[in-house]
C-alpha cells in the first residue's frame, strides 16, 4: 500500500509561482511512476506531468516550459514547481503513483493506469 500526502497549494496572482510537494508513505509496495494530475470545477481530470523511475519526465502541452516535475528518492518526495502561473491553472492538484517502473506511453489522456491517489491540494491563480 502507498499513501500519498500533498502540500504546498494556495492562492497566487497570475505570473506567480508555487511548489507542490507529495510525500509517499510506502508499506509493502513500491511506487515507481509518479505523476501530477489536476481537475478544475466542471472539467475532467487531466494529467500535468509524469516522471519515470529513471528520471525521465514528460509534460502536458499546456504546462510545458512553465512546470517542472522532480523527485527526491531519499526523502520519497515528489515535487511540482509551477512558474508563470495562469488563471487557467486553477484546479485541485493530485499526486498519483503507479507500481509500474515506467509510466504509460500516453499518460495524460486517461488515468485508469494510476494505482494510488493523494487527497489533493488546491491551487488558485487570480488574474
Amino acid at each position: 500500500q502507498v499513501q500519498l500526502v500533498e502540500s504546498g497549494g494556495g492562492s497566487v496572482q497570475s505570473g506567480g509561482s508555487l511548489r507542490l510537494s507529495c510525500v509517499a508513505f510506502e508499506d509493502t509496495q513500491r511506487a515507481y511512476c509518479m505523476a501530477w494530475f489536476r481537475q478544475a470545477p466542471g472539467k475532467e481530470r487531466e494529467g500535468v506531468a509524469v516522471i519515470d523511475s529513471d528520471g525521465r519526465t514528460r509534460y502536458a502541452d499546456s504546462v510545458k516550459g512553465r512546470f517542472t516535475i522532480s523527485q527526491d528518492n531519499r526523502k520519497k518526495t515528489l515535487y511540482l514547481q509551477m512558474d508563470s502561473l495562469k488563471h487557467e491553472d486553477t484546479a485541485m492538484y493530485y499526486c498519483a503513483a503507479d507500481r509500474a517502473r515506467f509510466c504509460p506511453s500516453s499518460p495524460f489522456n486517461y488515468f485508469t493506469w494510476v494505482d494510488y491517489w493523494g487527497q489533493g491540494t488546491q491551487v488558485t491563480v487570480s488574474s
